[in-house]
């Protein structure tokens, strides 16, 4: 086997292994220490030995002699868990039951911050090291894994079963654990900074993670509206960029060079999510990045049914990206001015105060208008608001062009 097949099978392993350890010891900040203790020593065995007949067993073998290691160093319970590890042996086998959904439901516990619940859920969850997560939100290491350990600290003082919470508190927890993994998969398609526009890597995390929780949720129409918003968004990453890594906007995009077959799954994950009794925000963005699919070129797309699909999902979830997005198809479908109208309702929002986006989008409708001073001051106030070295050079490439 290959050094990244076995590099993919670890990362699934890993939830499934530590859930399974966590519902045997019912502690989670020792059981993910030693779990990763164990997918550490198989990254350095299974490319030289091979991988060994039942990878799952061989894993929560060592992470359970691990944590039983790590258990017999604490004096204060040295004899409790010396007589157990005496009597219990290590467990050759993962049970059947996939504890992944559970994992995921504890990583993203309502007493951590968001950043925690990331980093935590790419630890635990999705195998990812500290030192990749830091990399990946451009932070020193040291700062990372003190995030993730405070974070694990919090879980355990919050005294969290290890079960998936039922009824109204579910639903309620599962829309902070979809909004984890969209905010995942947000940082990788457009990265917030840095000088590469996507982190390929997290997004495709994201979706194997959302593509986990929909295997155990079928049913659930914002779970089904994620994956195919995911997989219709993605199907764009190999056309967003040049070959020098300058930005192509969606207009401009070569759409022969999109991925099929994504966009075959996510439009009809799509059609699922749309057959369900309720409606949320994930299932309207996914309807209308699939409504973007069915264009084969920009002039063709249908903008009154964006625009339409834009109304209802700010009428159910406002928001002032939202707001800025429906302002972009009201402009193609009753010119700028009106857009740009539009757009003045967010001036007084102080979340999009300075935001790069807002300035990028009315300096690209004053464009159209012919209001070529104003398009080149606010495509370099946009320029300067962003962390995102992909999309500096692109809105300086505008203003020149602007200019010229």
């Amino acid at each position: 086997m290959t050094a990244p097949a076995i590099e993919d099978l670890l990362r699934e392993l890993t939830p499934q292994v530590l859930g399974a350890l966590v519902r045997r010891q019912g502690q989670f900040e020792g059981c993910e220490d030693a779990v990763q203790e164990a997918v550490l020593a198989a990254a350095v065995q299974w490319p030289a030995e091979g991988v060994p007949g039942n990878p799952r067993g061989w894993l929560l073998t060592v992470a359970s002699r691990r944590l039983i290691d790590q258990l017999r160093s604490d004096h204060a319970r040295r004899e409790r868990e010396s007589a157990k590890a005496a009597v219990e042996a290590p467990p050759e086998d993962v049970p059947d039951t996939d504890d992944t959904l559970v994992l995921l439901f504890l990583c993203c516990h309502p007493t951590l911050t968001a950043a925690s619940q990331i980093a935590l859920t790419l630890r635990a969850v999705g195998g990812l090291t500290t030192a990749e997560i830091a990399r990946a939100f451009l932070v020193p290491e040291a700062t990372m894994a003190a995030r993730i350990s405070r974070a694990k600290q919090r879980v355990r003082a919050a005294g969290s079963s290890f079960s998936l919470p039922a009824g109204a508190e579910l639903q309620e927890r599962l829309q902070v654990v979809l909004h984890v993994l969209y905010l995942i998969f947000n940082e990788g398609y457009t990265a917030s900074s840095g000088r590469e526009l996507h982190r390929t890597d997290l997004a495709r995390e994201a979706i194997r993670l959302t593509g986990m929780v929909h295997a155990q949720m079928p049913e659930d129409g914002e779970v089904t509206g994620l994956l195919a918003l995911m997989l219709l968004t993605h199907a764009r990453r190999e056309t967003r960029t040049t070959p020098a890594g300058d930005l192509v906007p969606l207009g401009e995009q070569d759409r022969t060079k999109w991925d099929r077959g994504l966009i075959d799954k996510g439009v009809e994950l799509v059609k699922a999510s749309l057959a369900g009794p309720a409606l949320g925000p994930y299932q309207l963005q996914a309807a209308i990045a699939a409504t973007h699919a069915d264009a084969a070129t920009a002039e063709e797309t249908d903008w009154p049914q964006v625009h339409a699909l834009y109304l209802v999902l700010e009428r159910i979830a406002p928001n002032p990206m939202v707001t800025l997005n429906r302002a972009i198809a009201l402009a193609e479908t009753e010119g700028p001015q009106a857009g740009l109208a539009l757009l003045a309702t967010l001036d007084g929002d102080e979340r999009m105060a300075g935001h790069h986006r807002l300035l990028s989008v009315r300096a690209h409708l004053l464009e159209k208008t012919g209001d070529t001073a104003g398009a080149y001051e606010h495509y370099r106030r946009a320029a300067r608001s962003t962390a995102s070295i992909a999309e500096q050079r692109y809105l300086e490439s505008r203003a020149g062009r602007v200019r010229a």
